[in-house]
């Protein structure tokens, strides 16, 4: 049976849905907003985030909300098909990815109020377990970049695993510094990112600095473009996709069949479409971990859980979220990340 059929026939009722928006400062320089959606029924309530990441989005949600009469009676695949007809955006997003954001965190409330209205877990329901999750650590390093954010992680908690973002600045100096930590797992080159503030203009320089330099790292999200083209397919075995991952079509269109992949939940849209892909992949015997999108409330956790049950042992870009505050704290959980107790519905 097909991961999501376990879930399609949970029963789900909706009584009404209410939101909260949130914002906090990151390690990475920008303050973040998301918004969490409330779904209600059945004296219990179910959450998932919508992680959009323009404020500008959040704030207009927050003004007009949405043209969208969620209550009745499903089952939940018959709930994720309504949601095909219904405006979840008072004004277009101001990007694409907006639709598939929304979509998600109101479709991970809405599974998590159907579990919690069962009586039932994530793991139970798809008949898997909850295993300890390995999680990494992505930060910037500042402007101009420095070793300096990596080592004071590393002074307060000394096994710490890494998804760093190189970027053109990054010289050999900087480079044999992190190399030494022996603690980067992840190099996210950002270049299938357009548009964003994160872009990184493809530098076969950099590329070839970064790949011989941590020669057992994997390497996201590489541009193939004149230049870049042979340092990447060299370094194929290492190479993992993230920003065009979004669905079973998306994999199959992708320059050459993929060693890694990193699962970012809401870049799917749909559950379905979601466990889909995730089996698509393992079916393949690709490897795979969890991504974040910076997540300030449930939505982080849902992340971890999905890791938990589909692959715990990957270099999770999932670590707790009080990891991408600008100051380094104490007492944060440290990896593997174990399960929650008692867990219930769709949420750590």
């Amino acid at each position: 049976m097909a991961l999501f059929d376990r879930l399609a026939d949970l029963p789900l009722v909706i009584e009404g849905h209410d939101r909260s928006t949130q914002t906090r400062a990151t390690s990475s320089g920008f303050d973040r907003t998301t918004t969490t959606f409330a779904l209600r029924g059945g004296g219990e309530t179910g959450k998932g985030e919508d992680v959009t990441y323009d404020a500008e989005d959040h704030e207009r949600l927050a003004r007009s909300g949405i043209d969208a009469d969620l209550a009745g009676e499903y089952t939940f695949a018959e709930f994720s098909d309504s949601l095909d007809d219904e405006a979840l955006f008072p004004e277009p997003p101001e990007r694409e990815t907006g639709y598939h954001y929304r979509r998600w965190a109101v479709e991970s409330a809405a599974l998590d109020l159907a579990l919690r209205q069962a009586d039932a877990d994530l793991a139970s329901a798809l008949d898997l377990t909850y295993d300890s999750v390995r999680f990494v650590v992505s930060t910037r390093l500042g402007e101009p970049p420095s070793v300096a954010r990596v080592e004071a992680l590393l002074e307060r908690y000394p096994d710490t695993e890494f998804k760093l973002d190189p970027t053109s600045e990054w010289g050999d100096g900087l480079v044999d510094a992190l190399a030494a930590t022996g603690r980067v797992r992840i190099l996210d080159l950002k270049g299938q990112y357009h548009g964003t503030e994160v872009d990184q203009t493809p530098d076969p320089a950099l590329y070839r600095r970064v790949i011989r330099g941590f020669p057992e790292a994997v390497v996201e999200d590489p541009a193939i473009v004149e230049g870049t083209e042979s340092i990447v397919t060299d370094a194929a075995e290492r190479v993992s996709w993230d920003a065009p991952i979004t669905g079973v079509e998306s994999i199959r269109e992708l320059p050459f069949e993929p060693s890694w992949l990193n699962v970012k939940p809401s870049r799917f849209g749909t559950v379905e479409s979601l466990l889909d892909s995730v089996e698509y992949a393992l079916d393949r015997g690709m490897n795979l971990y969890g991504g974040g999108q910076f997540e300030l409330d449930v939505g982080r956790g849902q992340a971890q859980a999905l890791a938990s049950v589909l692959y715990p042992d990957g270099p999770n870009d999932v670590a707790p979220g009080a990891y991408n505050d600008p100051d380094v704290s104490e007492g944060l959980p440290t990896s593997p990340l174990a399960p929650p107790a008692d867990p219930r519905g769709f949420r750590w």
